[in-house]
């Protein structure tokens, strides 16, 4: 049985792959605006994508604990799919709005599930101690997957900006044959006698509100998705105002992905070696610092500080998931990792459209700076609402404390 759940690991890592597999991913904004749309378009898009995972997060990540996480990840991958298709065949603002829809939903049902999956199958396993290192590499092989597919993306939109499309949606259908072979692990059930829509809501009570902890840990998650999402989104314009030729933008792009991939590898070892307390400070300092520097210098040079931005992504996504983890129990896993995501994509349905408002209306480096005074804001407060309930110390720590 440890031999089958084993092969859920590598099977996982494929199914991350072919879903990150993204050929449009470094010409997108530049396909958008070849179809009409504005920027700030481009963010309510973005947007309704967040508020359709806000609204289906939950949910998804509750029928996950019910009725299991391999056909949740199932699911996923079908409408992934579908998504990808939607998108090669629309060419207005409603036909993306559709497909956002679809790759939404997909978003929803894999979120939560497949880490779940990894770490109930690690706990039956007797190898918990790898979940950080694995979640790293998950995380190294999605952005590895999506810089080799920037290169490729980069020469097929040489063909025209809708082609790569065609290729990723055949690439991303090679997701479902892999997701039909996993194998649920043997995890404790969640009690679900009180009703679906009750337990729920008392799972969500917990993650933010009767946990402190974890409350917060979400909330400081929730700081370093919203960074993360819309400097992405705003990549593109930053490397057209600095002046970057288009035939290069698949280069930078696939750089930017590998280096969130090496990141991501090594993403335990950097988190052993500084410690919790300083990662957690350092990711908020450095975030906002970068946005402050973008904001100033619109150069080539400059371009660094988005390489440090992708730094901090690779690390912070396997160790802040991991923090959460270990907090929590198999029943509501899944449930409570969706809650997290629910509550990122919630802050972004809202801070996206707004930041892309003022870059429209204003300039980019207007958008960027309000950014930095946003993130640094914003984290502070975290921070210090985790230093409140003392979870800027590690739980080893913090027990060894307590038995003294």
């Amino acid at each position: 049985m440890q031999v089958s759940l084993k092969s859920n690991i590598w099977k996982l890592y494929f199914i991350k792959a072919f879903r990150w597999f993204l050929l449009i991913m470094p010409v997108i904004v530049l396909f958008f605006q070849e179809n009409g749309l504005s920027m700030l378009q481009v963010f309510l898009l973005q947007s309704i994508f967040s508020i359709v995972i806000v609204i289906s997060e939950v949910p998804s990540g509750y029928l996950a604990d019910i009725i299991g996480r391999r056909l949740s990840i199932i699911i996923g991958c079908i409408l992934a799919t579908a998504g990808v298709a939607a998108y090669s065949l629309s060419y207005s603002f409603w036909g993306f709005l559709f497909a956002e829809v679809l790759l939404g939903l997909s978003a929803s049902f894999i979120s939560g599930a497949d880490s779940a999956l990894i770490y109930d199958s690690l706990v039956e396993m007797e190898c918990i101690g790898a979940y950080k290192k694995i979640e790293g590499r998950l995380t190294s092989i999605g952005n590895f997957s999506e810089g080799i597919a920037s290169l490729v993306g980069g020469l097929l939109a040489l063909i025209s900006l809708r082609t790569p499309l065609y290729f990723e949606a055949a690439i991303t259908f090679l997701s479902i044959p892999v997701a039909f072979s996993l194998i649920e692990p043997e995890r404790h059930k969640l009690d679900n006698s009180e009703g679906n829509l009750k337990s729920i809501l008392r799972i969500v009570k917990y993650s933010l509100h009767d946990h402190a902890e974890i409350k917060w840990l979400i909330m400081y998650s929730a700081m370093i998705g919203v960074s993360i999402l819309t400097m992405v989104w705003f990549v593109q314009p930053y490397l057209k105002l600095v002046g970057l030729p288009l035939a290069l933008f698949g280069i930078v792009w696939a750089g930017l992905q590998f280096s969130v991939g090496i990141f991501s590898f090594y993403a335990h070892r950097i988190e052993l070696f500084v410690g919790r307390k300083r990662t957690l400070i350092s990711l908020v300092i450095l975030t906002a610092i970068c946005f402050f520097l973008l904001s100033v210098f619109q150069s080539l040079w400059s371009i660094i500080f988005i390489v440090i931005l992708y730094f901090l992504r690779g690390i912070s996504y396997p160790v802040l998931k991991d923090y959460i983890n270990r907090i929590i129990t198999s029943d509501i896993r899944a449930t409570v990792l969706s809650v997290s995501s629910l509550v990122r994509r919630l802050f972004f349905s809202i801070f996206g459209p707004v930041i892309g408002w003022a870059s429209d209306l204003y300039s980019l480096s207007t958008a960027l700076m309000l950014c930095g005074i946003i993130f640094l804001f914003w984290g502070g407060i975290s921070l210090i609402l985790l230093h409140r309930c003392n979870a800027l110390e590690p739980i080893d720590e913090r027990e060894a404390g307590s038995a003294l």
